[in-house]
């Protein structure tokens, strides 16, 4: 593909706005794998980022009149993400909660099993999946600067302008978002408490 044939993402959004869903569509297609590979690392879960994805276009197109077009697209679409991410967390820790609850009644409705018994995986590698937890399991004032570096590919100084902290709080935020990630990774998941 040449450039001559790339469309901007600027020219793209007018026509989006102007109701063309195929010039969204087309918004989509390129920003797709690296938003999804930011909500997957945040999320943890292949499934569930798919459908996290899916909630951020949404809200995107629906957003899309906002949206300063002497901006980039990318940081916008970003911050989107970043947020549909941290409402499923909140949503997530509603339901762990609430089957904590059932989990010690034992007259609860529905209740058949210990509460997080899941045995097995489909995901190829127990090493990605550990890791996946690991970084799922992050607070959000590390995760978010470690998946914008890692994931996104943004430089310190730019996941610190998206996040609105200085440089020097998301260099140790990566720092002790490691730290987490290699003592988690360090456990023995075989070995019983």
């Amino acid at each position: 593909m040449t450039a001559d044939a790339v469309e901007s993402d600027g020219h793209l959004i007018s026509a989006a706005r102007r109701g063309e869903r195929a010039a969204f569509n087309e918004l989509v297609t390129r920003h797709k794998a690296l938003t999804y590979r930011l909500i997957r690392r945040y999320i943890g879960d292949a499934d569930e980022a798919y459908d996290v994805l899916q909630e951020t276009f949404v809200a995107a197109w629906l957003a899309l009149s906002r949206f300063d077009p002497q901006q980039p697209f990318a940081p916008w679409l970003r911050a989107i993400a970043l947020n549909k991410c941290r409402d499923h967390a909140r949503r997530a820790s509603v339901r762990i909660r609430m089957l904590t609850l059932f989990a010690r009644d034992p007259t609860s409705p529905g209740r058949t099993g210990p509460v997080g018994s899941e045995q097995g995986s489909s995901e190829p590698s127990e090493r990605r999946q550990r890791l996946d937890q690991a970084i799922s399991r992050l607070p959000s004032k590390y995760k978010e600067p470690l998946l914008l570096t890692l994931v996104s590919g943004l430089s310190q100084r730019e996941a610190a302008e998206e996040l609105g902290l200085t440089e020097k709080a998301v260099e140790m935020r990566i720092r002790r978002a490691k730290r987490h990630l290699l003592a988690a990774l360090a456990e023995d998941p075989t070995r019983e408490g």
